[in-house]
Parts: C-alpha cells; structure tokens; sequence
C-alpha cells in the first residue's frame, strides 16, 4: 500500500499518536506544524487525503483548507474543539468532507479515514465517460474525474463531485437527504443528514448562475434534491 496521508497540526503529540495508528494501518504519513509547511509537502507529494486542524499558527486552517480546494478534491477531515452543528456546517462550506472533534478517539479518526478514502475510490459513474447538459454548457468528464462550465473547470470536493454524478445518472430521480447521504457518504457515516443541503448549497454556487432558481441541482419540497440538466 501506497496511500499517502498529510497530518496538519501544532500539537506534535496529536501527530505522533495519529501517526502511529496510521503507519500500522500501512498508510504513508508526511506532516506539518504550520500551513506554509503544509502547502509545501501537499503540492510536493500530492496525498490521497489529509488531516486538518483548524488552530494553525500561521495560515489558519480554514485558508488552507480554502487554498487546498482550488487546486484538489482530495478528502479533507478537520480537527476541531468545536463541536456545535454551525461550526461543524462551516468547516463544510470551506470544503471538508468529515470532521472530528477533540478530543477524540484515534481509532474513531482512522474508521474515518478508511471510510473517505473507500468514497473516494468508490466508482459512482454516469453512463458514459464523458456528459454534457444544456448545449455543453455543463460537461462532467468522469475518465478525468473533472466538471466544466461554459469551459471552465470547476473545483468541486470529493463529497460534490459524487452528489452530482449520483443525480447526474438518475436525472428524473429525487433523491432524499438520507440516500444522498448513503450514496455519497457511506452507511458507516454517523453525522446529520442536513449536511447535504450543505453540500448542496455548495455546489449551486459553483455551477448555477442563478442559486434561487437553479438550472442543475433542483429541490424537490417535501422529498430532497435532483438534477436538471438536459
């Protein structure tokens, strides 16, 4: 196995405990203390998933979280000792695809790790390698794992990119939360159901020019969501 993992945290013995769970789990683990540092090792050895505190010295971890989205859709799971629902929703809507509060369980973070690298792999495909939707102004390339508008490319998370190609297959199809949450996320995982619309908002921001009257992702009142491209 040659699975490369990237701890981010000031606590050197939070990475020295999570480091050791994970080399005995086989994964390959590089680390960080601070953001610049990071960025560095992430653009370097481009990890299939990384592990992110929120309390950095330097760049905060929301920056680099942010940061990290322009450039991948690599899994993301941040640390916090927040652990009311907005501050989760937030960590969110700057693109984490799990979180865990502290203080936690080590063996919990790496159930959770396995269950985002098992998504990520997953092959939720459309029909064919590559869809396009309302005269090419949508494109999802599932060969390349990419989403274009009106040809530009769109930065979509791991969690994003699979509600869309989910409803994507089935377009006449509404989804409720909780398949969305099944399909997406896993049956292993234990959060609220309402992170989709989360992750819904989130994607209406990236693909549709109008949120309040969304061509792509529609709601469906009284059910959930589905898509809209023709």
């Amino acid at each position: 196995m040659d699975i490369k993992i990237l701890i981010v945290d000031d606590e050197l013995k939070i990475i020295e405990v999570v480091k050791s769970y994970l080399n005995k789990e086989g994964y390959k683990v590089y680390e960080a203390m601070d953001g610049k540092k990071a960025l560095q090792i992430f653009d370097e050895v481009n990890p299939a998933l990384v592990i992110l505190d929120l309390m950095l010295p330097d760049l905060s971890g929301e920056e680099l979280c942010k940061t990290i989205r322009k450039k991948s859709r690599v899994p993301i799971i941040m640390l916090t000792a927040k652990v009311e629902e907005d501050n989760v929703i937030q960590g969110f809507n700057l693109g984490a695809d799990d979180y865990v509060t502290k203080p936690f369980s080590p063996r919990q973070l790496i159930a959770r790790v396995k269950a985002l690298l098992r998504r990520s792999e997953d092959d939720i495909m459309t029909l064919s390698d590559i869809s396009s939707y309302n005269d090419n102004e949508l494109i999802i390339d599932n060969f390349r794992h990419e989403v274009r508008k009106n040809d530009n490319l769109v930065n979509l998370t791991n969690t994003e990119y699979k509600i869309l190609i989910t409803m994507a297959k089935y377009p006449k199809k509404a989804f409720t939360r909780e398949e969305l949450v099944l399909l997406t996320m896993g049956d292993d995982y234990d959060g609220f159901d309402r992170v989709i619309d989360t992750h819904v908002k989130n994607l209406r921001q990236k693909l549709e020019e109008d949120t309040k009257c969304p061509k792509y992702i529609k709601t469906v009142h009284g059910v959930g969501y589905k898509f809209g491209g023709e």
